[in-house]
């Protein structure tokens, strides 16, 4: 399958800024927070829906401190 991919546009193939896709990250991982809380507030929450959430939650969490380790690397003492 084709992707349809505007390649007159400046920014079309240029990779997104580390810093973007942080802040991307950081909130999807507090929206899924919230739905998170949501669900669990709810008597006969489907516990595997929860569980694959929780799981994405910390897939998300790992990846954003990867982001922070790339953006701020740690200096040797």
């Amino acid at each position: 399958m084709r992707m349809n991919v505007d390649t007159d546009h400046p920014a079309a193939n240029e990779p997104m800024p580390a810093q973007m896709r942080l802040s991307i990250l950081k909130d999807r991982h507090r929206a899924l927070d919230r739905e998170l809380i949501d669900l669990q507030l709810q008597p006969l929450a489907d516990q595997l829906h929860i569980r694959r959430l929780k799981r994405e939650k910390l897939r998300l969490r790992d990846a954003i401190e990867f982001l922070k380790d790339e953006i701020v690397p740690d200096i040797d003492a």
